[in-house]
């Protein structure tokens, strides 16, 4: 049975978002996923396009909609709140192997303007990290019912996931999304890929900078 209002993971990347992705498709959702053209929308207080996109699907996950989740709830009545998290340590590694040295205007927007890579401000990436996490429990401290909380890494599979959602467990194996083979990866083409990615990011802070709306 599909909620009546949208399924919204808060999760920050690389807590098993990607997991959570792959879980809600088997049991039949549609999921949109990273959506960085919507970071300007948000800065402009546009959540008019926001809707419009969030819309097109029965759930979302990943960046932008955790850093949102407050005006999605205002704005989406009757939704339901998944907040994936990890162990603090574990994801700092793993989310600082993933950023690496790309600088980007939504990394930038979640951890700081000039603190968009972790490796340059270990302390500041966990403290966003942990402070998010205690303002999604906060927020929905009244509301248990609209707010489900997975460890992946503790072994939390369909039992939590069906419950919350009012769905049978499927006869499936609960999937792993895991890209760390991926990226151990570098192609040319992959590098290639991440240097107009370097060009495209720096167009975009610059313009973010211009319009002031950092």
């Amino acid at each position: 049975m599909k909620s009546p209002g949208k399924i919204i993971g808060v999760g920050f990347q690389k807590t098993g978002t990607s997991t959570l992705r792959d879980a809600l498709r088997a049991l039949g959702y549609t999921v949109g996923d990273t959506r960085y053209k919507l970071l300007i929308p948000i800065l402009k207080k546009d959540f008019k396009t926001v809707l419009k996109e969030v819309n097109r699907y029965d759930a979302v996950e990943d960046n932008p909609y955790p850093l949102i989740f407050k005006e999605l709830d205002k704005l989406i009545p009757r939704s339901k709140f998944i907040l994936t998290i990890r162990e603090e340590e574990s994801w700092y590694n793993s989310v600082n192997h993933h950023i690496g040295d790309l600088r980007d205007p939504m990394h930038e927007w979640i951890y700081g303007k000039g603190k968009g890579l972790p490796k340059e401000d270990k302390n500041n990436t966990i403290r966003v990290y942990k402070e998010h996490n205690q303002s999604v429990l906060d927020y929905f401290k009244n509301r248990p019912e609209d707010l489900l909380i997975l460890d992946f890494t503790k072994g939390d599979k369909w039992d939590k996931l069906c419950q919350f959602l009012g769905h049978e467990i499927p006869a499936l194996p609960f999937p792993h999304a895991n890209n760390a083979s991926k990226n151990k990866q570098q192609s040319f083409l992959k590098k290639l890929k991440m240097r107009k990615k370097k060009i495209k990011y720096g167009l975009q802070m610059a313009y973010i900078q211009f319009m002031g709306l950092g």
